[in-house]
């Protein structure tokens, strides 16, 4: 019964910990992005959206030129670079988590690694094994190796018995895990903090741009017709770029966290394999012929 036990536990972590040197990888990356995205975001701003050329009379001030979008945009006010700046936020993590989970398959199919290392443990080639494991590279591989690595020790070893080895195995299977999940999942909570962070801000401009809209309605006399087109065209200019960020940063992180599951799954696939394998090839007093 405990045998069994063993072996039907997920090798996933609840809890993986990350490690240091990552962590402050991850943290130097996002602290250099953030403040240069920012900056950028101001000069597309002042220098692309707010040229004099998108202006009736060369003037920003003025009301944008018919069709000129970019005058439109810089219509939205000083909430368009916070907006700006976070839409090229999610665009820049987005292709950092590609590469990185590209990265982090391996260079084959993941399911024909897995199905490859499962054939090589049914005829008990731990070596073939470990041979495709250098193959492939990866996240998935660094843990099947590490599982393989402690699947020989443990097949050596004359002074456990074989519910500890099974437990030896499980356990280094999710200790390399817990290595390799922090990895993946870097950076995901910041686009999903601005899934929701941009759609607030983008209200927040328009109800700005609804309070210069209806100042210049309350003017005495006739309405101050440039303030309250201006006052409009931030109200719905904000609205239109954080519903649009915030949904890019949703589908982004969707797709991203869906990639994570497909690896975690493998590697829960991979070790639940060696478990079985051990369990089924290997006795408390068999010698390992490998």
């Amino acid at each position: 019964m405990e045998q069994k036990n063993a072996m039907n536990k997920n090798v996933r972590p609840t809890a993986p910990a990350a490690p240091k040197g990552e962590a402050k990888g991850g943290s130097a990356f996002a602290a250099i992005v953030i403040p240069l995205a920012l900056i950028v975001s101001i000069i597309i701003y002042k220098f692309v959206f707010g040229s004099p050329a998108n202006f009736q009379g060369g003037n920003p001030e003025n009301n944008p030129l018919p069709g000129n979008y970019l005058g439109i945009i810089y219509k939205g006010g000083v909430i368009v670079p916070i907006l700006l700046t976070l839409f090229l936020l999610v665009i820049t993590f987005s292709i950092e988590r590609f590469l990185t989970i590209s990265k982090a398959k391996g260079t084959k199919s993941i399911e024909a690694f897995i199905r490859n290392v499962r054939q090589k443990l049914n005829v008990n080639d731990i070596t073939g094994a470990l041979a495709a494991c250098d193959q492939q590279k990866g996240s998935v591989a660094s843990v099947v190796k590490a599982g393989l690595g402690k699947y020989q020790e443990m097949a050596r070893d004359r002074s456990l018995d074989k519910d500890q080895k099974i437990s030896a195995i499980q356990k280094e299977i999710e200790e390399s895990t817990a290595l390799e999940l922090p990895m993946l999942e870097k950076n995901l909570v910041i686009l999903s903090t601005i899934a929701s962070v941009a759609t607030l801000i983008g209200l927040l401009g328009t109800v700005f741009g609804m309070i210069n809209a209806f100042s210049a309605l309350a003017n005495a006399g006739a309405p101050d017709a440039v303030g309250l087109a201006n006052g409009i065209s931030e109200a719905l200019i904000n609205t239109a770029l954080g519903i649009l960020t915030s949904a890019l940063a949703i589908i982004a992180y969707n797709f991203f966290t869906s990639k994570i599951d497909e690896l975690t799954y493998s590697i829960d696939e991979a070790g639940f394999s060696i478990i079985q394998t051990f369990a089924s090839q290997h006795g408390e007093k068999e010698t390992y012929t490998a």
